[in-house]
């Protein structure tokens, strides 16, 4: 017991400028589950480990046909869309008739895409403005921010891959700031995601002041040093103290992070070429390794419990990228008013099928990833994925394409397709996945309930 106690004060390896957390090891268990009986029970699972949420976000809607679900219940079918899912269908579960009413127009004109992105965590319609007086609402992740943002190293993570902005006119008259920023602290306060994946590696395993920590990176930059040097003489001394599967596990651990490392190193080594601005650093050229690399990097935040809260835009609402990968040289928004026509409907699919193929990456990472129970990581998270457009062709708000994924430490009933028959605001399953967290609010958005079938 007394080496138990004294793993979970060191479940932080420290160095200058580094702080390197610890994943959830056999030795640590008992000693972090008091601690968590201790201080709180928000955000934990009934056996006392940390429940994790992430909410990823894609643009322009779907291809219809594909994506929909044949079948309710357990016996269903899943869509063409979810085929790199396929083996993962017992990790996640379909839902059919979430709606955003405040994504619509109510009055406002045009602006579809704007208002899609704003009201997609707040369930709030944004004030039309293209000027700095805009208004949104808090999303639901820094809800739980407040509450449980301190039980963690980081409240929480906003990732992307596309830099938010949140001057200018960006949709028919809405600001640029509800179209690019997922996450509201307040409503007048939009959290831009992170794109570069070397600043949320420091965020994680940095220490100290900012200073500090940029004099840390300078450090090992110029000696190509990694960050685990500067903890080494700890991590073998804990290494010595553990039993066989936990040095098995903390070895894996430790090789996830310097091989996430390498690959930021990787990018920086190769900068994106510009000749008017200066080149991002730590960013891959691929739209793929970019994504893949920021899954890499909320994956180990949530093995490590640095933080319980993330949100993650792969693209931001109304995205124009084109898909060269796929070859495919049209826009997606300019691709997502298809008209019906068939080339063009098969072209959305196969953009649905490559986002599909990065939410399939990340869900088995994190079922890779374990917990000291034996369950996965997975297991004991909620993610939900989808977007507050379900044709892009028709811009509706209703009938949306989401997924939640996770069993949420066994409070959520995957592997199945569940169908309101009817419009059921999106807000609702906020609520119940807020409750989940031991956060009880009355309303939020314009909620109406509870989804009780989750």
């Amino acid at each position: 017991m007394a080496n138990q106690h004294k793993f979970h004060r060191r479940n932080f390896l420290r160095g200058a400028g580094a702080c390197l957390a610890l994943p959830a090891l056999e030795a640590l268990a008992p000693a972090a589950r008091a601690a968590t009986v201790q201080h709180s029970t928000l955000a934990t699972t009934a056996s006392g480990l940390p429940l994790r949420t992430a909410f990823l976000m894609v643009p322009d809607g779907v291809n219809v046909e594909h994506w929909r679900p044949q079948g309710v219940g357990v016996d269903y079918q899943l869509g063409k869309t979810f085929a790199p899912l396929s083996d993962l269908k017992d990790k996640f579960q379909v839902f059919t008739g979430f709606e955003h009413k405040n994504a619509t127009a109510l009055g406002d004109g045009g602006g579809d895409h704007a208002r899609a992105n704003a009201a997609f965590l707040t369930g709030v319609h944004p004030f039309k403005t293209a000027g700095a007086n805009f208004r949104n609402g808090i999303s639901v992740d820094q809800i739980a921010a407040q509450k449980i943002g301190h039980l963690t190293r980081l409240k929480s993570l906003q990732l992307g891959c596309e830099k938010g902005r949140s001057t200018g006119d960006c949709d028919t008259g809405y600001s640029c700031a509800y179209q690019f920023n997922l996450s509201w602290a307040s409503p007048t306060l939009p959290l831009a995601p992170e794109v570069n994946p070397r600043a949320v590696f420091e965020q994680i395993f940095g220490a100290g002041a900012p200073a500090e920590r940029q004099r840390s990176l300078l450090e090992r930059q110029a000696r190509r040093r990694s960050i685990l040097d500067l903890v080494n003489e700890q991590t073998k001394a804990m290494s010595s103290r553990l039993g066989g599967n936990d040095r098995h596990k903390l070895d894996e651990y430790l090789d996830s992070v310097r091989t996430i490392e390498q690959q930021i190193e990787q990018a920086e080594r190769f900068p994106l070429p510009t000749a008017t601005v200066e080149a991002p650093t730590g960013i891959p050229k691929s739209y793929q390794d970019h994504m893949r690399l920021m899954f890499d990097l909320l994956a180990i935040s949530f093995q490590t419990d640095s933080t319980r809260l993330a949100t993650f835009p792969l693209a931001h609402e109304g995205s124009n990228r084109s898909f060269p990968e796929l070859d495919i040289s049209e826009g997606h928004h300019h691709l997502s008013h298809h008209k019906n026509k068939p080339d063009t409907l098969e072209k959305i699919a196969k953009i649905d099928h490559f986002y599909m193929q990065q939410l399939a990456y990340f869900l088995r990472r994190l079922e890779e990833l374990k917990d000291p129970d034996g369950s996965s990581v997975l297991d004991n998270s909620m993610i939900v994925y989808g977007c507050a457009i379900g044709d892009g062709n028709r811009h509706n708000h209703n009938d949306l394409p989401i997924v939640i994924a996770g069993g949420g430490g066994g409070t959520l009933t995957p592997d199945r397709h569940v169908d309101f028959g009817r419009d059921v605001p999106m807000t609702n399953l906020y609520l119940s996945m807020l409750d989940r967290m031991g956060i009880r609010l009355d309303r939020f958005g314009d909620s109406t309930g509870r989804v009780k079938d989750l």
